[in-house]
């Protein structure tokens, strides 16, 4: 890659290495250069400027960043389109992060262009939970060492990057007495063990209480077992000080195994571990009463995960096993208390399809019903938004609402993040379809792509791009589709515009926003002519269906 002072007659295909903003000129870093934005910079006198030209043996960012995030991704994974060089890797569902550190080490050794980022591995992850990132770190990677970070991550024959989502269990919990044990304190441990497995997804589903002797132990196992609990849980009154002592005395006189006693965690040293008919039995430390995360947190999780939690995964636990209590780590606390800032989590991106319009170019039907290449012409743009990384889309519907509906539900799956919203007046004009739908979106939504019903050519890929730039904090709230620096649609909207959205009036929808909120712009230069291609008349839907460019009027 050549980077520098590039001359601008030399720049065409350039990729702008600095931000450039001044005299109506707003061109983000970043920036693949056309021959109009050459003609823009020439027209202010610029004879230079800096910039990245790539050579035959570079991938670009975007590309390697893909490549490079899609061979380490395994089960549990879901995978942003890249931007800026940066894939993310989010978590489907709850459960713990499996990551493979050592090739992580040897994949970041590999070229300093090529980075990967990830949690600890055995991080406990709550959905759209962001699990690793793959940044390149300049405009484009050494072909080769793409090509060397994905045998790397082929090397092993299992993914560096996954999620082990947890799994119901039915767990019993076997509490001892010694004379002076109150119920109260035993009363609270069954409370911080219920809240403790729940927030795992699985349940307390029996309790005895009984004398601190081994046969007591082994009889209150016994009738455990019989409420099919698959997890056996015993809190002795005294702690266990040794793998001969009372609690695994009596797993074994219930018919059970001690695999192995102690850990090399603190809080949490105490830890038993054994078996009962194939099923997990834990002896307790005394810290299992506290709701603070401790070492048997760390087992109850693997467990729960179907992780293997054997003499070698336990004995492992030492290297970060000298626990601090961390404040953004899920905990079974009492109701009430808080927590600070959590862990960084997926924007949750609603789209809003607008399909309320009575098609009053086309000459009297709506064209959001005509065959459109197989497919009713609407049909098309919701396919594409529920198949996006969006959590939810809204369609609104005004004109014909019964027989567009219809269509919509005959061909996208009924569990789909689909629903409905009525426009009374859309009469009115685009701006009435865009207020009913923003304003129809629950506080939870952190964006909104407003995307239109008659743009068949938008496909998930292009609203995934979308969706990969939103980045308030680095300046992205509000990301347009470009065609060869050419703005187009749809437009992605950061929840900080909803309220003056809700304030639009007439039928140019939210345009003037873009340019009263030039600063906040994040252009996205996509391939194809999608962007720009919406149908409007007979004429263009004619050209669409024949395979033809519909561009929309400037």
């Amino acid at each position: 890659m050549r980077f520098g002072d590039t001359p601008i007659e030399e720049a065409r295909g350039a990729i702008l290495a600095h931000s450039w903003r001044a005299n109506g000129i707003n061109f983000a870093k970043g920036r693949l250069l056309t021959d109009d934005d050459i003609s823009k910079l020439k027209a202010l006198g610029v004879e230079a400027v800096v910039a990245a030209r790539l050579d035959p043996d570079d991938v670009h960012e975007d590309e390697a960043a893909a490549t490079v995030a899609k061979v380490l991704a395994g089960e549990g994974i879901e995978v942003t389109a890249p931007f800026t060089g940066r894939c993310n890797h989010f978590a489907r569902e709850a459960g713990l992060a499996v990551i493979d550190p050592r090739r992580i080490d040897e994949l970041n050794e590999l070229d300093e262009a090529v980075t990967v980022a990830t949690l600890p591995p055995f991080a406990r992850v709550t959905p759209r939970q962001m699990v690793a990132t793959v940044k390149i770190i300049p405009y484009a990677a050494p072909r080769a060492a793409v090509s060397r970070a994905v045998e790397v991550a082929k090397a092993a024959n299992r993914p560096l990057v996954s999620v082990a989502p947890f799994r119901p269990m039915r767990a019993g919990l076997v509490q001892t007495r010694l004379a002076g044990t109150r119920d109260k304190v035993l009363d609270k441990a069954v409370g911080t063990t219920g809240k403790r497995l729940a927030s795992l997804g699985s349940m307390l589903v029996g309790e005895r209480r009984c004398g601190h002797d081994a046969a007591a132990i082994a009889a209150a196992l016994t009738e455990l077992k019989e409420e099919g609990c698959d997890l056996f849980l015993i809190a002795g009154a005294s702690a266990i000080v040794d793998r001969h002592d009372v609690v695994p005395s009596g797993i074994v006189q219930a018919g059970g195994t001690v695999t192995h006693f102690g850990l090399p965690v603190d809080p949490g040293n105490l830890l038993l571990t054994g078996e009962l008919d194939g099923k997990p039995v834990l002896g307790l430390p005394g810290c299992a009463k506290s709701p603070k995360y401790n070492g048997f947190d760390m087992v109850l999780e693997r467990l729960a995960a179907r992780l293997p939690v054997g003499r070698a995964e336990l004995v492992r636990m030492g290297a970060g096993g000298l626990l601090a209590e961390i404040s953004t780590r899920p905990q079974p606390r009492d109701e009430g208390d808080g927590e600070e800032a959590g862990p960084q989590q997926a924007p949750r991106v609603a789209i809003v399809i607008l399909a309320a319009g009575r098609s009053t170019r086309m000459g009297g039907p709506n064209k959001l019903l005509a065959d459109a290449n197989g497919a009713p012409l609407v049909v098309h743009a919701v396919k594409a938004a529920s198949s996006s990384q969006a959590v939810e889309v809204v369609v609104v519907l005004g004109h014909m609402a019964d027989e567009v509906r219809k269509v919509i539900e005959g061909a996208v799956p009924a569990e789909s993040k689909l629903r409905f919203v009525i426009n009374p007046d859309f009469a009115g004009g685009l701006s009435t379809s865009v207020r009913t739908g923003i304003g129809a979106l629950g506080k939870n939504i952190d964006a909104a792509v407003v995307q239109l019903g008659d743009m068949p050519a938008v496909n998930t890929a292009l609203l995934d791009r979308l969706l990969a730039a939103f980045n308030p904090v680095e300046g992205r709230s509000i990301c347009v589709p470009t065609v060869r620096g050419k703005r187009g649609n749809p437009v992605l909207w950061d929840r900080r515009f909803f309220a003056e959205m809700a304030n639009l009036s007439g039928d140019s929808g939210a345009k003037h926003l873009i340019g009263e909120h030039a600063d906040l712009v994040c252009e996205v230069e996509m391939a194809g002519e999608a962007a720009l291609t919406d149908i409007d008349t007979p004429e263009a839907l004619a050209a669409f269906r024949a395979g033809g460019t519909v561009q929309s009027p400037p």
